[in-house]
């Protein structure tokens, strides 16, 4: 049975992202996997009514965490695990790094408590849990999109009607860089970062080719979006 894979993106709000998401989901497809598309806050029923809460609605940083942390459990039960028990290619909009980077760097939240949220949440929820029942499941890869804070906010200015994180000061997201690099250099194997301030072209081969170095698209470093 074909192996299931993991893969997160990650980045301050304006870094680019979201638009090379559905790209990556067409390498794989085109390659004859299955891929589920989703995103974080969010991704169940339960979940994006999380999601609207954690956006809109004002709370202290301690709220934000166990919002965040508890739609992460159901996203994690109903939608990740089960479709990689089935081998299917999971391609998430934000996971873990970002509660750290957002509530942790960017609101000052104990990084510690964080932790213990994380092992609580994200261990036996895999269906190899009874034999595993300590695996702590984070993505395979993180493709950590790096853009100064000052350009983000450029970005930024000309979009939607900022959410309440969008609307933050720029101070909030040079903490919340600050905090994707910590969490880079704490987990290299896992993170591969791209410079989101090249163009959109250079930011596809820089995916491309992280994704090709694992073997997962071999011969694709040349692919479009």
């Amino acid at each position: 049975m074909t192996t299931g894979l993991f893969i997160s993106f990650e980045g301050i709000d304006g870094a680019g992202k979201s638009s090379h998401i559905d790209g990556l989901a067409r390498a794989f497809r085109d390659h004859g996997r299955v891929v589920t598309l989703t995103r974080e806050p969010g991704g169940t029923p339960l979940a994006e009514k999380l999601r609207a809460l954690m956006l809109h609605d004002a709370m202290d940083p301690l709220t934000e965490a166990l919002i965040a942390f508890a739609a992460r459990r159901d996203h994690l039960l109903q939608v990740i695990e089960p479709a990689l028990a089935r081998g299917e290619v999971v391609i998430c909009d934000r996971f873990t790094d970002a509660t750290f980077a957002y509530q942790g760097a960017g609101r000052g939240f104990d990084l510690q408590k964080l932790a213990v949220l994380e092992r609580m949440v994200q261990t036996g929820t895999a269906p190899e849990a009874g034999l595993l029942p300590d695996l702590l499941r984070e993505p395979d890869m993180t493709l950590w999109f790096d853009l100064p804070a000052e350009v983000a906010a450029e970005r930024l200015a000309t979009a939607r009607v900022p959410d309440r994180f969008e609307a933050q000061p720029g101070e909030f997201f040079a903490r919340v860089a600050r905090g994707y690099a910590d969490r880079a250099q704490a987990a290299p194997q896992r993170f591969v970062r791209i410079e989101a301030h090249a163009s959109r072209d250079a930011v596809w081969r820089q995916i491309m080719l992280a994704v090709a170095h694992k073997g997962w698209l071999a011969g694709m470093e040349e692919s479009q979006p």
